[in-house]
């Protein structure tokens, strides 16, 4: 479902934002005024939200056609009105979500659906097409599974819950109130481990779940591995990107951010509020710190310690690292330089 049109004043409210009037009207006439929806700054006009929250935009907002532009309460005065809140991007997301308000689902279960016995489904759930739910499962109330989503026996769902079309829970594994799962995620698919006899390898038996606390989010075509003994975590308010592997028995700790192509290794253990970009890799059996960060396409083959910021690989400190990149880039007029000074 879209909104098609909502007032500025309106819109205003929802932020917690002041409403500040641009060049030539009032207060009350722009609180008035009416938008149909958000639009990037690149591409907004007068009958669009945008927001500034980088302030490599700030010249563009000066001469941006906007019916509105959502920016820090400091933010310079410009042509068009402005929304002025302390944190410009979350209001803006809450901005998107005003527009475009998630889809509801009405409670049932569908004629197609297959439930195994003993399986309890919480008050207005849905449960779509196809969806299969194995024998002694528990659902929440007011989750929601669309189409061809399985949960394997024994799992354990809280309220809330929302698996998009194709996800997948494996066998005895528990997620707590307000976890999505995204397309094709897998959660509790058997951990990779093996154990070498003669020439052979001999699968060693993943016994143990995977768990997501409350608040989890992860995306499509992510995989959270069960553990072989004890248990893989994901503790709450954690969000794993697309195509994340977190390896078996590993732990995820509170508001961390796992971003697309990350990769934990086994027993790896990440602590709260950290940051890994784009295609880092990590080690097994090793910590890292809460609050720490590092940036993309890092190889992190130990330890790192809580608050700091690393970077390349083998990974090391970011300011480091620039500074070694930068001098990387200089390394063919450095290399005629010795060669010059050689043969003099």
């Amino acid at each position: 479902m879209i909104i098609e049109r909502m007032k500025l004043g309106v819109i205003a409210e929802l932020l917690s934002a002041e409403l500040v009037p641009g060049e030539g009207e009032t207060v009350a006439v722009a609180a008035a005024r009416e938008v149909g929806g958000v639009a990037g700054m690149e591409s907004s006009g007068p009958d669009r939200v945008t927001f500034v929250a980088n302030p490599k935009y700030a010249g563009m907002a000066k001469e941006s056609a906007a019916g509105a532009i959502i920016v820090e309460p400091q933010f310079p005065a410009v042509r068009a009105a402005t929304l002025r809140v302390k944190n410009p991007y979350l209001a803006w997301a809450k901005a998107v979500a005003a527009f475009h308000p998630a889809p509801r689902y009405a409670p049932g279960v569908h004629p197609t659906a297959v439930i195994g016995d003993g399986a309890v489904i919480g008050d207005g759930a849905h449960v779509g097409a196809y969806v299969v739910v194995g024998e002694g499962c528990v659902i929440g109330e007011h989750a929601v599974l669309l189409p061809h989503v399985v949960l394997y026996p024994g799992v354990r769902v809280g309220a809330r819950f929302f698996a998009h079309a194709h996800a997948v829970v494996r066998e005895g594994c528990v997620l707590g109130d307000d976890v999505v799962l995204q397309n094709g995620a897998v959660i509790g698919a058997d951990g990779f481990g093996f154990a070498k006899d003669g020439g052979r390898w001999v699968k060693i038996v993943q016994a143990g779940a995977a768990v997501l606390e409350d608040a989890v989010e992860v995306q499509a075509n992510a995989c959270v591995d069960r553990a072989s003994v004890g248990e893989t975590r994901v503790r709450t308010g954690a969000k794993i990107d697309n195509l994340v592997q977190v390896g078996h028995g590993s732990e995820v700790g509170e508001n961390t951010l796992l971003c697309a192509q990350v990769g934990l290794a086994g027993s790896t253990t990440v602590g709260k509020d950290v940051i890994l970009a784009g295609q880092v890799g990590v080690a097994g059996h090793l910590t890292i710190g809460d609050g720490a960060v590092a940036t993309a396409q890092t190889g992190i083959p130990g330890d790192v310690a809580a608050g700091a910021v690393v970077s390349g690989y083998p990974a090391m400190d970011n300011r480091e690292w620039l500074r070694m990149v930068a001098v990387e880039k200089r390394l063919p007029e450095l290399l005629k330089r010795v060669k010059a000074l050689e043969r003099e």
